[in-house]
């Protein structure tokens, strides 16, 4: 007898067969053993689980295969009479301490039968499929509860969007992974009372509605009730969020009912900053002064040498200071040095690139609170959403890497569903987005109609040699897209301003059938006493454009973003002093409100739907009381035609990212894209 047998001789074993694991290899030693009959037999007669095999080591087959086994790896030590199997569940006390920001140590202690359980011994038997655990004591329970497997995955998402050799953490925003810990029936935790109280962000129902600030000017309707008091448990509680409302749907009003609310409670609390694009500053002063009348505005619009005041002394007894994204980024020590009760990022889709500055200062600033404001938390990819949350809610998404490894590849990519409604999960409780269609039923229909517009003969002549000519760039860049982007895209400019206009680029002269549509619309709508937006991406087109009709006797206003003046152009539009209104998409796609517009005409379509709609959406708002009409005229058998196509499938990401909708194709630009608007 070897000296191993020896060793077992009149001992008692449990043999543990792990089929999820050990199969294989089990099977392979048993085939190699020469008591193999007899180990098949025991494995045959059992069922699944953990194999029971009692037999006394006088039978010499057993011996042997009970040392093949343990020498090989395959089986755990020799157990005896004194080992025994756990009668009650093992029971989990999760506790918490607070580290540094919004990061908690989990503090996990495992028992059973009122014995201490290694945890991280557990868990990595877990993570390995082992079938049983065996305590020091001798006691042993199986792992195959659907609540093990449920802690295992918990345990392993949170290390997976943190650092996986650092310290077990759940970040306080991760409230799918409190909630999913506290539903475990094994789980008698000492829950942390940080998660009681924010435990209602999950159910929307169990949400108190706040009564509106006495201060407040305004009749909010049901669901800006609900985005105020959202936004007032957030600030109450420390946490920041991203107030995603369709464009017109108020969400400036439920900001400013919330800053009111926190000026009754607080009157000596430190200003809110707010961070807006240009053009929309005096919207927030203006709105300010009709809806929340007590609250002092600041509007900062220039830097300290041409003001003459430090920072400090400009806001001086401001409850509000507003200010630029570009001011901010440039004066940012100085913002960053003063303290401020929270911070408000309008229209952030601005600094979505998270490698910008204006990014990293809105991230770096110190502040308890941090909301972000906008109608397209993400227009191109997951990646601008990440950057977003990051800035609200650090740590909601993990780090970049790691969002990237987690969510995005396998959803953009993969179209992984389950990631998918993790995703959706993880952000439901911070962000907060309604569209016009679930709440806003007196809002007037939308109607939109695509005028396909046959390009003149002399202009299709022009424009299939040009296409010829950059098709066959394209093609040998497109392989290279990262490298390559830029050239591309310049020509795919050339294209789009070569199917408005010949001229634009200098390829000849040719009548422009959408400058002879556009004629046609204006006099028709005017005529009957409609405002119209006119617009288009490229300003240069928009100015010919306004030329040509003022030359057919419409009158007009422009604003592009070099224009000086502003407010006197939307002013002259609001009031009716002119029926037709010339906006180029960049400048118009913020802020503005232009209800007086019942007509919008899109000149030139392209691929990223957000930005249309933002832009169609300063007529498509509350305080609109016709239906508004859209139209988008497109160059038939041109690349417009093909942007048109694209633009529905790149559509469906932020769809069903944010609105709840099935999957489908999605993404920024590819190869793939480019070759087919250029085929």
């Amino acid at each position: 007898m070897s000296s191993a047998a020896a060793e077992l001789a009149d001992d008692v074993f449990i043999v543990a067969r792990d089929h999820r694991g050990a199969t294989l290899r089990i099977e392979a030693v048993v085939a190699a053993a020469a008591v193999g009959k007899w180990y098949e037999r025991v494995i045959l007669e059992q069922t699944d689980g953990a194999v029971e095999a009692t037999c006394t080591c006088a039978d010499a087959d057993c011996v042997h295969t009970q040392a093949v086994l343990i020498a090989s790896g395959l089986a755990l030590p020799p157990l005896g009479p004194g080992h025994r199997r756990a009668v009650a569940p093992p029971q989990v006390e999760i506790g918490t301490s607070t580290t540094s920001g919004d990061w908690f140590d989990l503090d996990i202690t495992v028992s059973i039968e009122g014995e201490e359980v290694d945890f991280e011994a557990l868990f990595a038997a877990l993570v390995r499929d082992d079938s049983m655990f065996v305590l020091p004591s001798g006691t042993w329970f199986p792992l195959d509860s659907p609540e093990l497997d449920q802690l295992r995955r918990i345990i392993e998402e949170a290390r997976d969007l943190n650092d996986p050799r650092g310290p077990l953490r759940v970040n306080r925003y991760q409230i799918d992974l409190w909630e999913e810990l506290g539903e475990l029936d094994l789980v008698s935790a000492q829950q942390h009372r940080w998660w009681e109280a924010v435990h209602q962000l999950t159910q929307e129902d169990r949400m108190d509605e706040l009564p509106p600030p006495s201060g407040l000017q305004a009749q909010m309707r049901h669901y800006q009730r609900f985005g105020y008091s959202w936004l007032s448990f957030l600030y109450d509680h420390g946490l920041g969020g991203v107030l995603a409302d369709d464009m017109g749907l108020g969400k400036t009003l439920q900001t400013l009912a919330m800053i009111q609310r926190v000026h009754e409670h607080s009157p000596d609390a430190a200003p809110f900053l707010i961070i807006a694009p240009t053009s929309v500053m005096s919207n927030w002063s203006r709105e300010a002064a009709e809806f929340t009348p007590e609250l002092q505005v600041t509007v900062i619009s220039s830097t300290e040498p041409r003001r003459g005041s430090e920072l400090a002394e400009a806001v001086s007894g401001a409850d509000v200071v507003v200010v630029s994204y570009a001011l901010f980024r440039l004066e940012f020590a100085s913002y960053d040095a003063l303290q401020w009760s929270g911070l408000v990022l309008d229209e952030a889709q601005m600094i979505k690139n998270h490698t910008s500055r204006g990014y990293r200062a809105a991230r770096n600033l110190r502040t308890p609170f941090k909301l972000v404001v906008t109608g397209t938390p993400m227009e191109n990819n997951l990646q601008e959403l990440w950057a977003l949350t990051s800035i609200a809610c650090p740590g909601l998404l993990g780090g970049r890497k790691e969002f990237g490894r987690v969510f995005r590849e396998p959803i953009e990519k993969d179209l992984d569903t389950a990631q998918l409604t993790r995703l959706r999960s993880r952000l439901r409780p911070f962000l907060l987005r309604r569209t016009k269609d679930r709440v806003a039923a007196e809002l007037p229909a939308k109607q939109e109609q695509v005028l396909e517009l046959e390009l003149d003969s002399e202009h299709r002549r022009l424009y299939d040699r040009r296409l010829q000519r950059e098709r066959q760039k394209v093609l040998g860049l497109v392989d290279n897209l990262t490298v390559n982007r830029f050239e591309i895209f310049r020509s795919l400019t050339r294209l789009r301003q070569l199917a408005l206009d010949a001229e634009l680029i200098g390829e000849g002269k040719a009548p422009s059938a959408k400058l002879g549509a556009l004629e046609t619309l204006l006099q028709e709508a005017v005529g009957d006493g409609h405002q119209v937006l006119v617009l288009s991406q490229f300003t240069r087109f928009l100015d010919k454009a306004r030329q040509a009709t003022a030359s057919a006797g419409i009158s007009s206003a422009y604003l592009d973003g070099s224009t000086s003046d502003r407010t006197a152009a939307i002013e002259q539009f609001r009031s009716g002093e002119v029926p037709v209104f010339f906006v180029s998409m960049k400048a118009g796609g913020f802020g503005l409100n232009l209800v007086e517009a019942d007509y919008v005409i899109l000149l030139d379509p392209w691929w990223n739907p957000a930005a249309e709609e933002q832009a169609i959406d300063r007529a498509h708002r509350i305080g609109q009381t016709r239906s508004v009409m859209v139209y988008r005229l497109v160059s038939k058998d041109t690349i417009e035609a093909k942007v048109m196509a694209l633009k529905k499938s790149k559509a469906d990401l932020f769809n069903r990212v944010l609105n709840g909708s099935n999957p489908a194709d999605s993404g920024e630009l590819t190869a793939e894209d480019i070759r087919a608007i250029i085929s």
